[in-house]
């Protein structure tokens, strides 16, 4: 018997409510019941466009509906990342009563999954546990994002890839009217991984223009506006310390900042005014 017609069939088994930690955007649950005769499919339903399920104590399977309040329309891709520790587990998704599978326990889980989720193609997240014998030390889940029209899926797309070329005028122009964040600031590390083939900087930033979430954090206890955070880019980049300021810009994906464009500032600086007193820049910029 396949393994999807098996977990079909569990899936038509007793559905019980699970309990755990949620939010609108969140989950934090465990996969132990008391009555391990019951067969049990753990029920989760998340209302926003983006968050997290972590799921401790992975046992028989766990059914998750991404279902953001905003209408669909505007959502029609969502975009699934798998926590680094993720194993133990399967992971699928569901339509129309067929299960797809995403990823296996012994696939790579840095890797970004994106699939339509439009009213046409209604859809679930299911996680199966694999027998363990031991489960205590295990913990499965994943990041999830929706993804506004196709430009913003080409848009994620290019900002995971970290493209390495330097931004033209245009570009950059761009980059501080639609980028998720955007800081000045200097650069207090570079750590690599070569696993992963992911850099990271660390940044230190005096002027915070703009950012998304909370990806950089206001450090505490200093009079002046001070703000530290990691961006992301491609280890191919081969990004090195340098001092002096720069203006940080890029996007903002599962919690993680990821690189775009990285002038020097007074570079953008000289550029910007060029482009104002000519009338060719694309929108209004503070230069305090």
């Amino acid at each position: 018997m396949s393994l999807r017609h098996t977990f079909l069939q569990y899936l038509q088994a007793l559905c019980l409510l699970s309990t755990g930690r949620a939010d609108l955007c969140n989950w934090r649950g465990s996969g132990l019941m008391r009555d391990s005769n019951i067969p049990a499919v753990q029920q989760v339903r998340l209302h926003c466009t983006e968050g997290s399920v972590e799921w401790i104590y992975p046992s028989r399977a766990l059914r998750v509906v991404l279902e953001p309040v905003l209408s669909r329309a505007q959502h029609t891709t969502v975009c699934i990342k798998p926590f680094r520790a993720f194993q133990g587990a399967s992971l699928f998704i569901e339509r129309t009563g067929k299960l797809n599978l995403l990823m296996s326990d012994n696939d790579r889980p840095e890797q970004v999954h994106c699939y339509r989720a439009d009213g046409r193609h209604k859809s679930a997240l299911f996680i199966q546990a694999n027998p363990q014998e031991d489960i205590s030390r295990r913990t499965v889940g994943f990041h999830y994002e929706f993804l506004r029209k196709r430009s913003s899926v080409a848009r994620f797309r290019r900002s995971l890839q970290a493209a390495c070329q330097p931004c033209n005028n245009t570009e950059l122009l761009l980059a501080i009217c639609n980028s998720d964040f955007v800081i000045r600031g200097s650069i207090l590390n570079v750590s690599h991984d070569p696993e992963e083939q992911m850099s990271v900087v660390e940044v230190h930033g005096g002027r915070m223009y703009r950012q998304r979430s909370g990806v950089f954090e206001r450090e505490a206890g200093v009079r002046a506006a001070s703000w530290r955070g990691h961006i992301r880019t491609l280890l191919a980049c081969q990004v090195r310390p340098g001092g002096g300021l720069f203006l940080f810009t890029g996007s903002e994906h599962f919690g993680e900042a990821w690189l775009g464009c990285a002038p020097r500032f007074r570079d953008f600086l000289t550029l910007y005014l060029r482009a104002k007193r000519d009338r060719q820049n694309l929108c209004d910029f503070p230069l305090d």
